[in-house]
């Protein structure tokens, strides 16, 4: 356990993971209190390798929930060993057969039958999925619930259950508590907006890209055969491409891969090592006209000329309705004024 914000800096930097110092103790928090942490953002910022780094430095086993739409309870939950149950039944066909061999009619031997526990609905025949072998876990674990914002809202209420409460109800055997206290981590690409219910219930904090002295300590952390040179130029690269309007700026990891590769190549060669920093073709060229000096096109904006522009007068629709309609003073509004005799 965990005393201060600086000991949980520490401890993820022992596993080359360096936090920024509001997160760390939101991270201290989120132990302490024994709360889940929703961490939101973009991606590759670092949001899913802190819960391995914190899993790694606490000992404690990673259990994680990858996300994906269609994501259903059997999936996430548990499901039934249909094949280890039909093996019992057959096990069972034999001894069953000598109890209902005195039953006087079919009525009795259902009767008998339902009265006997045959064990087919209990903890050995499931098969547990990542929500459920987290609560079974005799140690404490760190779960990792990834990019929960693929998922369906529907998928949310069974989260909440296991956020709230650490229990989840398994309607034929029971409720099963949670045996130790995990930590939860769920991390968020900002996908779609997830429910007030799920965020009420956890730590929030939204991780952005770090600053150029932290990203710069990351990488050399991760690629500490890069010379500090060449990791200052790919990090200031990756800072320029960032602030353009690209589809997917490059994260952190594509930022090692880039050093590493500098190293490779001896030098920061802009164009190979766009193609380790970005993925999509639109981007890279984007990249290169910015990065040449090319200035995008402005869009042209068309002038209004000056001139005046008399209105017309517009018709009078009303008159022009009832015109003609309305017996002998039908037209009594189209004829000349007549003056007084």
């Amino acid at each position: 356990m965990y005393e201060t914000a600086e000991q949980v800096a520490e401890a993820l930097r022992g596993q080359d993971y360096v936090i920024d110092s509001d997160l760390a103790v939101v991270v201290l928090l989120a132990t302490r209190l024994e709360r889940p942490l929703l961490l939101e953002g973009p991606a590759g910022v670092g949001k899913t390798e802190l819960a391995k780094s914190l899993a790694l430095a606490s000992g404690r086993r990673l259990i994680r929930l990858q996300c994906y739409e269609g994501l259903d309870d059997g999936r996430a939950l548990y499901e039934w060993d249909y094949g280890k149950q039909l093996l019992h039944v057959q096990m069972l066909r034999d001894r069953i057969g000598e109890t209902l061999a005195d039953a006087p009619d079919m009525a009795s031997a259902a009767k008998r039958l339902r009265d006997q526990d045959t064990g087919l609905y209990s903890e050995h025949f499931l098969s547990v999925r990542p929500l459920l072998e987290t609560v079974l876990s005799e140690d404490p674990v760190v779960l990792l619930v990834d990019e929960v914002d693929r998922t369906e809202e529907s998928m949310e209420a069974l989260l909440l259950e296991v956020l709230a409460e650490r229990q989840i109800t398994v309607p034929e055997v029971g409720t099963f508590t949670a045996r130790s206290t995990p930590w939860v981590v769920l991390t968020s690409n900002d996908t779609r907006e997830l429910s007030p219910a799920l965020k009420r219930r956890c730590l929030h904090f939204h991780v952005d890209f770090p600053d150029a002295a932290r990203e710069t300590e990351i990488v050399s952390r991760r690629a500490p055969e890069v010379a500090d040179d060449l990791i200052g130029d790919v990090v200031e690269l990756a800072r320029k491409l960032r602030e353009m309007p690209l589809r997917k700026p490059p994260s952190i990891s594509e930022v090692v891969d880039a050093a590493r590769a500098a190293a490779v190549l001896g030098g920061v060669e802009r164009g190979p090592l766009l193609a380790t920093l970005l993925k999509y073709s639109s981007d890279v060229d984007l990249a290169t006209r910015r990065l040449a000096g090319d200035a995008e096109p402005e869009p042209e904006v068309p002038v209004a000329k000056d001139e005046w522009v008399t209105p017309s007068r517009p018709r009078n629709t009303t008159t022009a309705a009832f015109r003609g309609r309305g017996g002998n003073n039908s037209n009594r509004y189209d004829q000349p004024r007549r003056g007084r005799r």
